[in-house]
């Protein structure tokens, strides 16, 4: 079972029993959830260089990882060579087509068949300009994506690999959790949401606050959930709970930790 699932049951079970109790009708427990953003390179390759370390935080633009990418620096090099060849041989079709169009048009000393064949040549050095330049930016797009920038300011949760390990394309070398993604996650019976609507604010404390913090009503399930198993009485496993999420400002969301047991206040 998953930490989240765990973290899941168990605020089930806690706002049950805290609606059970004579005044909780405002009052529920909940915990705190993070929504990750994991950083990989679509591309495969060694991790050369690993710029953060599990518990930094990086502001956005801040360098996070490099793999190897020889080959993707000598593809690039070589894919400028070849666009630098082709314009070249453009500049030098484009110079004799205009030629042999003036001396058809002025002296008519060419055929058309020769300033046809002169165009063709031309057009065929331009398409070749195009296809070289497209694969230098596809060149440099590989050798671009194999480092990766923090996307916005967060907290780095973890690291996935060490340096010199492979890492395949897409797999998360950096999990970052931006101040933005933090939410509370609370539980309440049926009869109290009516009483929740979006944009709400509650107020959120816990052991150890330095003062209440303030979350906006974000998502309302659409669905019940019936209380967890470990509440073992028929009655009991017949209710009904509605998953509430709500989400905190940057400024206070860094004093929050995920999986964080909260007490939840309904404001008035």
């Amino acid at each position: 079972m998953t930490r989240s699932k765990i973290l899941w049951g168990l605020a089930l079970a806690a706002s049950f029993i805290s609606g059970c109790s004579p005044n909780s009708s405002n009052e529920f427990q909940g915990y705190i959830e993070g929504e990750y953003v994991f950083a990989a390179s679509p591309l495969s390759g060694t991790l050369q260089q690993l710029a953060v370390a599990r518990g930094d935080r990086v502001e956005t633009g801040q360098w996070l990882f490099q793999l190897e990418r020889r080959s993707e620096a000598d593809a690039a090099r070589q894919a400028s060579n070849n666009l630098s060849q082709a314009q070249a041989s453009l500049a030098l079709s484009e110079a004799e087509y205009a030629r042999r169009e003036q001396l058809r048009g002025d002296q008519g000393v060419i055929s058309a068949e020769e300033l046809d064949q002169a165009r063709a040549q031309r057009d065929a050095d331009q398409a070749q300009v195009e296809a070289q330049t497209a694969a230098l930016a596809k060149a440099n797009w590989s050798f671009e994506q194999k480092e990766q920038f923090a996307p916005t300011n967060a907290f780095v949760q973890d690291t996935l690999y060490r340096v010199g390990e492979w890492v395949a394309a897409g797999k998360p070398v950096v999990e970052l959790l931006p101040p933005a993604n933090l939410k509370v996650r609370f539980f309440v019976p049926e009869t109290v949401l009516a009483n929740i609507r979006p944009g709400q604010t509650v107020r959120v404390t816990f052991d150890g606050g330095k003062h209440e913090y303030s979350a906006t009503v974000n998502y309302i399930s659409t669905q019940a959930e019936f209380t967890p198993p470990v509440i073992y009485s028929q009655e009991n496993r017949a209710k009904l709970v509605y998953m509430i999420e709500a989400k905190f400002s940057p400024a206070d969301a860094v004093n929050l930790r995920p999986g964080q047991p909260v007490d939840v206040k309904l404001s008035p």
